[in-house]
């Protein structure tokens, strides 16, 4: 699934198509996936922003166009065989891809997400300045949950997933296992600036682009931080570090890699 990094990414590439254009009509076949598409016709787009996984595209006359892309989905300058929606634009056609169709868009009064009830619940965006160690740190020792399922709920740091959280816990040198209430004043310190240092770098190379190259940028592109990973996708490999072969287990349903020796075994479920 696309994470903060290449929904950031997509978010920087759409401005210059997108931006101050007139929408003409979303194009598809499918209004249960594809909400109220019907009211941005005549729409002028003022600005785009992102909101953990969401791109929030402001419309005129006070709609605003929500798009989550799922597991899959992306925005191409071309058509392709998984082509979900047509945007029609008064000067081109962007197009919505998404083979595995779990994608949504919904058109909404803006601020008005009752129908997006995750995008009500998120916690503050790792990249600004209402991500702050107190709160991050009073969210950690409230909970038992372990750390990996601590950081894909959203509620600590909105639009983590699962490659940068353990890339993440990797670099703050803890087991995603611990529990949160286990930790150190130090421990969730080193966790809060890995969050943050992870993600940034992950940006300024273009996101993660996997072997089965389902995420791209709108211009073909893809993303280069895959070739930084520690550990995601790593399993049996060397760990960078100390050359421990890097382990997986599942954690709430989630694959998660780890090296047993730099982050131990310790919670270990």
């Amino acid at each position: 699934m696309p994470e903060l990094p290449e929904v950031e990414i997509t978010r920087r590439k759409l401005l210059p198509l997108f931006v101050g254009k007139r929408l003409l009509q979303l194009e598809h076949r499918d209004p249960r996936r594809y909400r109220h598409t019907e009211r941005v016709a005549g729409q002028r787009v003022e600005g785009i922003r992102r909101r953990g996984k969401f791109l929030l595209f402001a419309l005129t006359e006070g709609w605003e166009m929500v798009v989550h892309l799922g597991m899959t989905g992306g925005f191409r300058l071309e058509r392709t065989l998984h082509t979900r929606v047509a945007f029609q634009l008064e000067d081109q056609e962007v197009f919505f891809h998404d083979p595995r169709r779990f994608g949504r868009i919904w058109v909404v009064r803006k601020g008005d997400y009752q129908e997006i009830p995750l995008l009500l619940q998120l916690g503050p965006e790792p990249l600004s300045e209402d991500f702050r160690f107190h709160e991050f740190w009073l969210g950690l020792k409230g909970s038992q949950k372990p750390l990996k399922t601590l950081l894909l709920e959203q509620r600590l740091a909105a639009g983590v997933g699962n490659i940068y959280a353990d890339e993440a816990l990797f670099r703050a040198r803890l087991s995603p296992f611990r529990r949160g209430r286990e930790l150190t004043e130090a421990e969730a310190q080193r966790l809060f600036a890995a969050l943050k240092k992870v993600l940034a770098e992950a940006i300024l190379l273009g996101g993660s682009t996997l072997s089965d190259r389902t995420y791209q940028q709108p211009d073909g592109l893809p993303g280069s931080f895959q070739m930084r990973h520690a550990v995601y996708g790593r399993t049996g490999l060397p760990c960078p570090v100390c050359g421990t072969p890097i382990a997986k287990r599942v954690v709430g349903g989630r694959s998660t890699h780890f090296c047993p020796r730099c982050q131990g075994m310790h919670g270990l479920l």
